[in-house]
């Protein structure tokens, strides 16, 4: 039996599970959790174990649960997480389960109405099919599907993907929606991302010890190293940038995955060229924004982007793709440039515009990061997403 809540007696509370296949996930939902227990909701989440999952229930100020969950597909590995996600969810009783990422959300929607949950939501913040082929193409599809037909409500972080949703099959249209301007919590350009943090003698530091010269013009990335990412055309546009630039350095920020492997060809030449920074993974890329001069992302798929938001807040001007939710991200000749995937020369060129023309990168970055001020403000998104849900649990509570 529910319990009523703090802030409003005559409204029970609301127990909430977040769950993502990887805790590296969670770090989309900053400040989100929190936000929402403030309101009455009690939260908990639930991903694979690591630090990032006991860091997100630190910061949060919520219950974390650790349960085995991989990216790729492995039956019977699957069919344990299913089993203890049935077992948590019915001693949790929760009211909402909201499952995200692919495998997040076929496992979690099934776990959640085996276990009676009675409101299951799903986001898709992806889909990975739209890149595949043959037999791994199908069941992605059908993993989707499947995720899209259990849960009671979906949601999509771009427009892009719910076209992409209705044109494949995986939902009715009156089942799907995107909330406001899209994204999955939006960029906090006033405070983490904002360049204002960023002194120039902190970003020598920074520059300093990552080996960069003084005088250098940094081009940058962030995000997973995977093919999916476009790292095989960057590598091809670099080999001609680095000609013709030669103060110019690129900075790669972010974890290099084995189940989608960069060809061996573009790492090589990457990881040996000394005008390549490799990070690994950071807690925060919000520094790592400010040493650079503009960013790239040549994906080849993508829900709604996060890092050209967090680029643009920074006052930074981006090259994406115009797949999926690139073109909501970037908007092309205002706030960065949008060039074909899978395209080398395009996106060189559309570099090299931007490397050779310092006012055209401080006209895009600036509007950039007013386009965001204006429309991604975090406590935007979370006001809709709380909207939703207690709009939906009063209809649960009618029923």
């Amino acid at each position: 039996m529910m319990q009523p809540s703090l802030a409003s007696p005559q409204v029970p509370k609301i127990l909430l599970v977040i769950l993502t296949t990887v805790p590296m996930t969670l770090n989309f939902f900053r400040g989100q959790a929190g936000f929402l227990k403030e309101r009455g909701f009690v939260v908990h989440a639930v991903s694979s174990l690591g630090d990032e999952l006991q860091e997100f229930g630190r910061r949060e100020g919520v219950p974390v649960h650790a349960v085995a969950m991989t990216r790729a597909v492995t039956p019977l590995r699957d069919l344990a997480a299913l089993f203890r996600l049935v077992h948590l969810f019915r001693h949790l009783r929760p009211t909402i389960v909201h499952a995200h990422t692919p495998k997040g959300g076929v496992l979690g929607v099934l776990a959640a109405r085996l276990a009676g949950v009675p409101l299951v939501m799903y986001t898709i913040m992806g889909l990975p099919f739209a890149s595949a082929s043959g037999l791994k193409r199908w069941v992605l599809w059908l993993s989707e599907m499947a995720s899209c037909r259990g849960a009671h409500q979906v949601l999509a972080v771009s427009q892009a993907m719910r076209r992409q949703a209705l044109t494949h099959g995986l939902c009715p249209p009156q089942k799907i929606e995107v909330l406001g301007p899209g994204s999955i919590n939006g960029v906090d350009a006033e405070g983490r991302f904002n360049p204002a943090r960023f002194p120039d003698p902190v970003k020598k530091q920074l520059r300093a010890s990552l080996g960069l010269p003084s005088g250098a013009l940094v081009l940058g990335f962030v995000g997973r190293i995977v093919r999916d990412k476009g790292i095989q055309e960057l590598a091809e546009a670099w080999r001609e940038l680095r000609r013709r630039h030669p103060n110019l350095y690129l900075v790669v920020v972010g974890r290099e995955e084995p189940q989608d492997p960069i060809p061996p060809a573009a790492r090589q030449a990457l990881r040996s060229d000394p005008r390549v920074v490799f990070t690994g993974p950071v807690a925060d890329p919000a520094p790592y924004y400010a040493i650079m001069d503009l960013v790239v992302l040549p994906t080849y798929r993508e829900g709604f982007p996060v890092m050209p938001l967090e680029a643009a807040a920074m006052g930074l001007p981006v090259v994406a793709t115009t797949v999926d939710g690139c073109p909501e991200a970037v908007v092309n000749g205002l706030t960065g440039m949008l060039v074909p995937p899978r395209d080398s020369p395009s996106l060189t060129k559309a570099l090299n515009a931007l490397i050779s023309d310092a006012e055209m990168r401080k006209r895009l970055g600036k509007a950039g990061r007013e386009r965001v001020l204006k429309k991604f403000k975090p406590t935007v998104i979370w006001n809709i997403i709380y909207n939703n849900y207690t709009n939906l649990f009063n209809i649960i509570m009618r029923v």
